[in-house]
Protein backbone atom coordinates (compact mmCIF):
# COMPACT_ATOMS: atom_id res chain seq x y z
CA UNK A 1 0.00 0.00 0.00
CA UNK A 2 1.58 3.36 -1.06
CA UNK A 3 1.45 5.92 1.75
CA UNK A 4 0.71 9.44 1.70
CA UNK A 5 1.23 12.47 4.10
CA UNK A 6 -2.51 13.72 2.80
CA UNK A 7 -4.98 12.58 0.36
CA UNK A 8 -7.10 14.29 -1.64
CA UNK A 9 -10.27 13.52 -2.82
CA UNK A 10 -11.94 15.49 -5.72
CA UNK A 11 -10.13 17.57 -8.30
CA UNK A 12 -12.37 20.26 -9.32
CA UNK A 13 -11.46 23.86 -8.08
CA UNK A 14 -11.68 23.85 -4.46
CA UNK A 15 -9.79 20.12 -4.53
CA UNK A 16 -6.49 21.20 -6.73
CA UNK A 17 -6.24 24.17 -4.62
CA UNK A 18 -6.01 22.74 -1.53
CA UNK A 19 -3.39 20.27 -3.08
CA UNK A 20 -1.42 23.42 -5.08
CA UNK A 21 -1.67 24.98 -1.05
CA UNK A 22 -0.56 21.74 0.98
CA UNK A 23 2.34 21.16 -1.26
CA UNK A 24 3.17 25.29 -0.91
CA UNK A 25 2.77 24.72 2.84
CA UNK A 26 5.39 22.16 3.05
CA UNK A 27 2.75 18.86 3.55
CA UNK A 28 5.26 16.21 1.95
CA UNK A 29 3.67 13.75 0.05
CA UNK A 30 0.45 14.87 -1.49
CA UNK A 31 -2.22 12.05 -3.50
CA UNK A 32 -5.45 13.29 -5.14
CA UNK A 33 -7.95 11.34 -6.77
CA UNK A 34 -10.59 11.74 -8.99
CA UNK A 35 -13.10 9.79 -10.32
CA UNK A 36 -13.37 11.44 -13.33
CA UNK A 37 -10.87 14.30 -14.69
CA UNK A 38 -9.54 17.25 -13.28
CA UNK A 39 -12.14 20.30 -13.46
CA UNK A 40 -14.56 18.02 -15.40
CA UNK A 41 -17.43 18.04 -12.81
CA UNK A 42 -19.19 20.87 -11.50
CA UNK A 43 -16.61 23.14 -11.85
CA UNK A 44 -17.03 22.80 -15.64
CA UNK A 45 -20.35 24.23 -14.99
CA UNK A 46 -19.40 27.24 -13.45
CA UNK A 47 -20.44 31.01 -14.45
CA UNK A 48 -17.03 32.22 -13.36
CA UNK A 49 -18.66 35.28 -11.96
CA UNK A 50 -16.17 37.16 -9.21
CA UNK A 51 -17.36 39.29 -6.73
CA UNK A 52 -16.93 40.14 -2.67
CA UNK A 53 -20.50 40.97 -2.45
CA UNK A 54 -22.17 38.78 0.04
CA UNK A 55 -24.72 39.35 3.29
CA UNK A 56 -22.80 37.01 5.51
CA UNK A 57 -19.79 38.80 6.62
CA UNK A 58 -17.17 35.52 6.38
CA UNK A 59 -17.92 34.96 2.97
CA UNK A 60 -16.80 38.63 2.42
CA UNK A 61 -13.68 37.96 3.28
CA UNK A 62 -12.85 34.77 1.72
CA UNK A 63 -14.01 36.03 -1.27
CA UNK A 64 -11.49 39.44 -1.01
CA UNK A 65 -8.58 37.01 -0.06
CA UNK A 66 -9.59 34.66 -2.79
CA UNK A 67 -9.90 37.90 -5.38
CA UNK A 68 -6.74 39.19 -4.38
CA UNK A 69 -5.39 35.62 -5.45
CA UNK A 70 -7.24 36.20 -9.08
CA UNK A 71 -5.91 39.13 -9.56
CA UNK A 72 -2.28 38.42 -9.65
CA UNK A 73 -2.48 34.66 -10.65
CA UNK A 74 0.37 33.87 -12.36
CA UNK A 75 2.60 35.51 -9.73
CA UNK A 76 0.70 33.77 -6.97
CA UNK A 77 1.36 30.36 -8.68
CA UNK A 78 4.49 31.44 -10.09
CA UNK A 79 4.03 30.36 -13.31
CA UNK A 80 3.92 32.90 -16.10
CA UNK A 81 1.94 30.66 -17.98
CA UNK A 82 -0.91 30.33 -15.18
CA UNK A 83 -4.33 32.18 -16.06
CA UNK A 84 -7.37 32.44 -14.40
CA UNK A 85 -9.17 34.13 -17.53
CA UNK A 86 -9.81 36.62 -15.62
CA UNK A 87 -11.76 39.54 -16.80
CA UNK A 88 -12.24 42.79 -14.36
CA UNK A 89 -15.01 44.78 -15.44
CA UNK A 90 -17.07 45.20 -11.80
CA UNK A 91 -20.07 44.30 -10.40
CA UNK A 92 -23.68 46.09 -10.29
CA UNK A 93 -26.45 44.98 -8.22
CA UNK A 94 -29.69 46.81 -7.74
CA UNK A 95 -32.88 46.61 -5.73
CA UNK A 96 -36.22 48.41 -5.90
CA UNK A 97 -38.75 49.44 -2.95
CA UNK A 98 -39.09 46.43 -1.27
CA UNK A 99 -37.85 43.83 0.98
CA UNK A 100 -34.79 43.78 -0.87
CA UNK A 101 -33.91 47.44 -0.57
CA UNK A 102 -33.08 47.33 3.74
CA UNK A 103 -31.05 44.01 2.99
CA UNK A 104 -29.02 45.32 0.27
CA UNK A 105 -28.10 48.48 1.76
CA UNK A 106 -26.97 46.32 5.00
CA UNK A 107 -24.95 44.34 2.48
CA UNK A 108 -23.19 47.28 0.66
CA UNK A 109 -22.24 49.09 4.04
CA UNK A 110 -21.11 45.65 5.52
CA UNK A 111 -18.70 45.46 2.56
CA UNK A 112 -17.44 49.19 2.99
CA UNK A 113 -16.88 48.61 6.65
CA UNK A 114 -14.60 45.37 5.64
CA UNK A 115 -12.35 48.01 3.42
CA UNK A 116 -14.12 47.12 -0.19
CA UNK A 117 -14.00 49.59 -2.32
CA UNK A 118 -18.02 49.84 -3.46
CA UNK A 119 -20.07 52.96 -4.08
CA UNK A 120 -23.73 54.03 -4.78
CA UNK A 121 -24.42 54.82 -7.83
CA UNK A 122 -27.16 57.00 -9.26
CA UNK A 123 -29.76 55.97 -12.01
CA UNK A 124 -27.36 57.54 -14.61
CA UNK A 125 -24.30 56.62 -13.36
CA UNK A 126 -25.41 52.91 -13.04
CA UNK A 127 -26.55 53.39 -17.35
CA UNK A 128 -23.46 54.65 -18.40
CA UNK A 129 -21.80 51.52 -16.62
CA UNK A 130 -24.39 49.11 -18.23
CA UNK A 131 -26.11 50.83 -21.07
CA UNK A 132 -27.89 48.24 -22.61
CA UNK A 133 -30.50 48.30 -19.38
CA UNK A 134 -32.58 50.45 -17.74
CA UNK A 135 -32.57 51.34 -14.12
CA UNK A 136 -36.28 53.45 -14.14
CA UNK A 137 -37.04 51.06 -10.48
CA UNK A 138 -33.72 51.28 -9.03
CA UNK A 139 -34.08 52.73 -5.45
CA UNK A 140 -30.58 51.36 -4.71
CA UNK A 141 -27.95 50.35 -6.58
CA UNK A 142 -24.21 49.14 -5.63
CA UNK A 143 -21.38 48.91 -7.75
CA UNK A 144 -18.17 46.58 -6.69
CA UNK A 145 -15.20 47.84 -9.81
CA UNK A 146 -12.87 45.10 -8.03
CA UNK A 147 -14.97 42.02 -9.55
CA UNK A 148 -15.47 40.58 -12.94
CA UNK A 149 -15.69 36.91 -14.06
CA UNK A 150 -13.09 34.31 -14.50
CA UNK A 151 -13.09 30.28 -16.13
CA UNK A 152 -13.10 28.00 -13.38
CA UNK A 153 -11.62 25.12 -15.30
CA UNK A 154 -8.54 26.99 -16.37
CA UNK A 155 -8.14 27.94 -12.60
CA UNK A 156 -8.92 24.41 -11.33
CA UNK A 157 -5.98 23.06 -14.24
CA UNK A 158 -3.24 25.85 -13.18
CA UNK A 159 -3.37 24.96 -9.53
CA UNK A 160 -3.37 20.84 -10.72
CA UNK A 161 -0.50 22.07 -12.84
CA UNK A 162 1.25 24.26 -9.89
CA UNK A 163 0.43 21.41 -7.32
CA UNK A 164 2.29 18.94 -9.34
CA UNK A 165 5.23 20.88 -10.52
CA UNK A 166 5.46 20.61 -6.05
CA UNK A 167 5.49 17.12 -6.45
CA UNK A 168 1.31 16.33 -6.05
CA UNK A 169 0.89 13.11 -7.53
CA UNK A 170 -3.11 13.63 -9.18
CA UNK A 171 -4.84 10.39 -10.40
CA UNK A 172 -7.50 10.99 -12.78
CA UNK A 173 -10.32 8.11 -13.37
CA UNK A 174 -10.12 6.87 -9.62
CA UNK A 175 -13.15 5.91 -7.97
CA UNK A 176 -12.93 6.17 -4.07
CA UNK A 177 -15.15 3.55 -2.77
CA UNK A 178 -14.53 3.57 1.05
CA UNK A 179 -12.15 5.32 4.16
CA UNK A 180 -10.01 3.15 5.94
CA UNK A 181 -11.10 4.44 9.71
CA UNK A 182 -9.11 3.02 12.95
CA UNK A 183 -10.03 3.78 16.37
CA UNK A 184 -11.46 6.38 15.07
CA UNK A 185 -8.84 8.20 13.43
CA UNK A 186 -8.15 8.27 9.34
CA UNK A 187 -5.90 5.50 8.02
CA UNK A 188 -6.71 6.00 4.25
CA UNK A 189 -8.56 5.17 1.45
CA UNK A 190 -10.13 2.28 -0.51
CA UNK A 191 -10.07 2.87 -4.17
CA UNK A 192 -10.45 1.43 -7.57
CA UNK A 193 -7.20 1.09 -8.15
CA UNK A 194 -6.25 0.13 -4.96
CA UNK A 195 -5.77 1.10 -0.99
CA UNK A 196 -3.87 4.37 -0.07
CA UNK A 197 -2.93 4.97 3.21
CA UNK A 198 -2.71 7.96 5.63
CA UNK A 199 -3.66 9.59 8.63
CA UNK A 200 -4.95 13.18 6.89
CA UNK A 201 -7.49 12.59 4.18
CA UNK A 202 -9.34 16.35 2.53
CA UNK A 203 -12.97 15.55 1.38
CA UNK A 204 -13.75 17.84 -1.71
CA UNK A 205 -16.27 15.57 -2.72
CA UNK A 206 -19.47 18.23 -4.07
CA UNK A 207 -22.23 16.72 -4.64
CA UNK A 208 -21.01 12.82 -3.71
CA UNK A 209 -20.05 14.48 0.00
CA UNK A 210 -22.42 12.22 1.72
CA UNK A 211 -20.59 8.64 0.67
CA UNK A 212 -18.39 9.84 3.79
CA UNK A 213 -21.21 8.85 6.43
CA UNK A 214 -21.20 5.36 4.87
CA UNK A 215 -17.35 5.60 4.87
CA UNK A 216 -16.72 6.40 8.18
CA UNK A 217 -20.33 5.98 10.45
CA UNK A 218 -20.01 10.08 10.85
CA UNK A 219 -23.66 12.06 11.39
CA UNK A 220 -25.13 12.27 8.16
CA UNK A 221 -23.56 15.31 5.52
CA UNK A 222 -26.31 18.14 5.48
CA UNK A 223 -26.18 18.60 1.91
CA UNK A 224 -28.17 18.02 -1.44
CA UNK A 225 -27.69 18.49 -5.24
CA UNK A 226 -29.61 20.98 -7.22
CA UNK A 227 -29.45 21.98 -10.69
CA UNK A 228 -29.53 24.92 -12.02
CA UNK A 229 -30.25 26.28 -16.05
CA UNK A 230 -27.49 28.83 -17.49
CA UNK A 231 -28.91 30.56 -21.06
CA UNK A 232 -27.06 32.40 -23.30
CA UNK A 233 -28.78 34.87 -25.18
CA UNK A 234 -27.73 36.85 -28.38
CA UNK A 235 -29.02 40.02 -28.37
CA UNK A 236 -29.40 43.12 -31.04
CA UNK A 237 -26.85 44.89 -28.69
CA UNK A 238 -23.70 44.13 -27.27
CA UNK A 239 -22.97 43.05 -24.21
CA UNK A 240 -18.96 43.73 -23.50
CA UNK A 241 -16.44 42.62 -21.66
CA UNK A 242 -16.26 46.16 -20.15
CA UNK A 243 -19.87 46.21 -19.21
CA UNK A 244 -19.98 44.95 -15.33
CA UNK A 245 -21.59 42.07 -14.74
CA UNK A 246 -25.51 42.99 -13.14
CA UNK A 247 -27.32 40.87 -10.04
CA UNK A 248 -31.29 42.15 -10.12
CA UNK A 249 -32.51 41.84 -6.89
CA UNK A 250 -35.54 43.34 -8.55
CA UNK A 251 -36.41 40.45 -10.97
CA UNK A 252 -38.45 37.13 -9.82
CA UNK A 253 -35.63 34.74 -10.27
CA UNK A 254 -32.73 37.47 -9.11
CA UNK A 255 -31.32 36.86 -12.01
CA UNK A 256 -27.23 37.56 -12.43
CA UNK A 257 -26.16 38.05 -16.27
CA UNK A 258 -22.39 39.10 -17.51
CA UNK A 259 -20.76 39.42 -20.49
CA UNK A 260 -20.39 36.19 -23.07
CA UNK A 261 -18.59 37.98 -26.04
CA UNK A 262 -19.97 39.81 -28.60
CA UNK A 263 -23.66 40.53 -28.36
CA UNK A 264 -24.24 37.56 -26.23
CA UNK A 265 -25.80 37.59 -22.48
CA UNK A 266 -24.81 35.15 -20.14
CA UNK A 267 -28.10 34.58 -17.72
CA UNK A 268 -29.37 32.44 -14.90
CA UNK A 269 -31.44 32.55 -11.48
CA UNK A 270 -30.46 33.30 -7.93
CA UNK A 271 -32.85 31.07 -6.44
CA UNK A 272 -33.80 27.90 -5.20
CA UNK A 273 -33.27 25.17 -8.37
CA UNK A 274 -34.40 21.55 -9.12
CA UNK A 275 -33.81 18.98 -6.12
CA UNK A 276 -32.08 16.07 -7.39
CA UNK A 277 -33.00 12.44 -5.50
CA UNK A 278 -29.25 11.07 -6.51
CA UNK A 279 -26.26 12.65 -7.47
CA UNK A 280 -25.78 13.64 -10.68
CA UNK A 281 -23.84 16.15 -13.16
CA UNK A 282 -25.22 15.31 -16.46
CA UNK A 283 -26.97 17.95 -18.08
CA UNK A 284 -30.52 18.02 -17.68
CA UNK A 285 -33.94 19.07 -19.68
CA UNK A 286 -34.65 22.76 -20.39
CA UNK A 287 -37.89 23.37 -20.93
CA UNK A 288 -39.45 26.52 -23.63
CA UNK A 289 -41.26 27.68 -20.75
CA UNK A 290 -38.43 28.06 -18.67
CA UNK A 291 -36.50 30.12 -21.30
CA UNK A 292 -39.64 32.12 -22.42
CA UNK A 293 -39.96 33.01 -18.60
CA UNK A 294 -36.24 33.63 -18.50
CA UNK A 295 -36.18 35.53 -21.50
CA UNK A 296 -39.30 37.80 -20.39
CA UNK A 297 -37.21 38.85 -17.36
CA UNK A 298 -34.01 39.59 -19.03
CA UNK A 299 -36.34 42.15 -21.48
CA UNK A 300 -37.82 43.88 -18.21
CA UNK A 301 -34.38 45.19 -17.56
CA UNK A 302 -32.67 44.47 -20.91
CA UNK A 303 -34.95 46.57 -23.90
CA UNK A 304 -33.69 45.44 -26.77
CA UNK A 305 -33.27 41.77 -25.59
CA UNK A 306 -37.07 41.43 -25.91
CA UNK A 307 -36.12 39.82 -29.62
CA UNK A 308 -33.03 38.14 -28.39
CA UNK A 309 -32.81 34.37 -29.37
CA UNK A 310 -30.87 31.57 -27.50
CA UNK A 311 -27.64 31.21 -28.47
CA UNK A 312 -26.56 27.72 -25.99
CA UNK A 313 -27.35 26.20 -22.97
CA UNK A 314 -26.13 24.28 -20.25
CA UNK A 315 -27.51 23.25 -16.83
CA UNK A 316 -24.75 23.19 -13.41
CA UNK A 317 -25.20 21.21 -10.01
CA UNK A 318 -25.05 23.17 -6.96
CA UNK A 319 -24.19 20.92 -3.69
CA UNK A 320 -26.16 22.50 -1.38
CA UNK A 321 -26.66 23.20 2.47
CA UNK A 322 -29.42 24.28 4.14
CA UNK A 323 -28.16 27.53 4.41
CA UNK A 324 -26.74 27.74 1.47
CA UNK A 325 -23.16 28.18 2.81
CA UNK A 326 -20.45 25.56 3.26
CA UNK A 327 -18.93 23.23 5.62
CA UNK A 328 -15.67 23.58 6.35
CA UNK A 329 -13.07 21.95 8.75
CA UNK A 330 -13.12 18.94 10.87
CA UNK A 331 -15.70 16.20 10.83
CA UNK A 332 -16.22 15.17 14.84
CA UNK A 333 -15.24 12.29 15.66
CA UNK A 334 -13.37 11.01 12.72
CA UNK A 335 -9.44 12.81 13.43
CA UNK A 336 -7.57 13.55 10.31
CA UNK A 337 -10.55 13.97 8.63
CA UNK A 338 -11.20 17.36 7.10
CA UNK A 339 -14.15 18.47 4.76
CA UNK A 340 -15.08 21.13 2.35
CA UNK A 341 -19.02 21.01 0.82
CA UNK A 342 -21.84 22.93 0.60
CA UNK A 343 -20.46 25.79 -1.53
CA UNK A 344 -23.88 26.43 -2.91
CA UNK A 345 -22.91 27.88 -6.35
CA UNK A 346 -20.03 29.96 -4.48
CA UNK A 347 -17.01 27.61 -4.69
CA UNK A 348 -15.62 28.97 -7.72
CA UNK A 349 -15.12 32.59 -6.54
CA UNK A 350 -14.02 31.53 -2.94
CA UNK A 351 -11.82 28.32 -4.26
CA UNK A 352 -8.20 30.15 -3.30
CA UNK A 353 -8.73 30.85 -0.01
CA UNK A 354 -10.68 28.27 0.66
CA UNK A 355 -8.22 25.55 -0.51
CA UNK A 356 -5.77 27.26 1.62
CA UNK A 357 -7.29 27.49 4.79
CA UNK A 358 -8.73 23.76 4.06
CA UNK A 359 -5.10 23.01 4.13
CA UNK A 360 -3.82 25.08 6.66
CA UNK A 361 -6.13 22.77 8.73
CA UNK A 362 -5.17 19.80 7.67
CA UNK A 363 -1.84 20.48 8.92
CA UNK A 364 -2.66 21.74 12.22
CA UNK A 365 -1.75 25.26 11.42
CA UNK A 366 -3.83 28.70 12.26
CA UNK A 367 -5.90 29.24 9.47
CA UNK A 368 -6.32 32.50 7.54
CA UNK A 369 -9.62 33.15 8.45
CA UNK A 370 -11.68 31.59 11.73
CA UNK A 371 -13.38 28.41 10.66
CA UNK A 372 -15.91 28.13 13.71
CA UNK A 373 -19.10 29.60 11.77
CA UNK A 374 -18.35 27.22 8.67
CA UNK A 375 -18.68 24.36 11.44
CA UNK A 376 -20.85 21.25 10.78
CA UNK A 377 -21.81 21.63 14.17
CA UNK A 378 -24.29 24.75 12.99
CA UNK A 379 -27.19 22.74 11.86
CA UNK A 380 -27.24 20.97 15.26
CA UNK A 381 -26.87 24.48 17.33
CA UNK A 382 -28.93 26.63 15.47
CA UNK A 383 -25.73 28.57 14.40
CA UNK A 384 -26.74 29.23 10.62
CA UNK A 385 -25.36 31.44 7.83
CA UNK A 386 -28.17 32.97 6.64
CA UNK A 387 -27.91 35.23 3.88
CA UNK A 388 -30.11 38.46 3.86
CA UNK A 389 -31.75 38.04 0.70
CA UNK A 390 -33.53 34.59 0.58
CA UNK A 391 -32.46 31.06 -0.02
CA UNK A 392 -30.60 30.33 -3.65
CA UNK A 393 -29.70 34.21 -3.48
CA UNK A 394 -26.36 36.37 -2.84
CA UNK A 395 -25.50 34.69 0.10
Amino acid sequence: MQTYDAIVIGAGVIGTSVAYHLAALGAGKVLVLDRSLIGAGTTSQSSGILRTHYSVAENVELARLSWSTFNAFPEYLDDPEASSGIVKCGYLICAPEGPKLEPLRSALLGQQAQGIPVSLLDRQQAAELLPIAQFDDAALIGYEPEAGFADAYMVATSFAKAARRRGVVVKENVLVTGMVVENGKVAGVRTSVGDFASNVVISTQNIWTPELSGWTGAMAMPVKPERHTVLALEGPQPYTFSMPVFKDLGSPGMLYCRSYGGSQMLVSEGTVGETLDVPDNEQGDISLDYIADIGMQVAERFPSFETAGMASSWTGVYDVTPDWNPVLGRLPGIEGLVVGFGFSGHGFKLSPAVGKVLAQEALGLATDVPLAPYSIDRFATGSLLVGKYGAGAVS
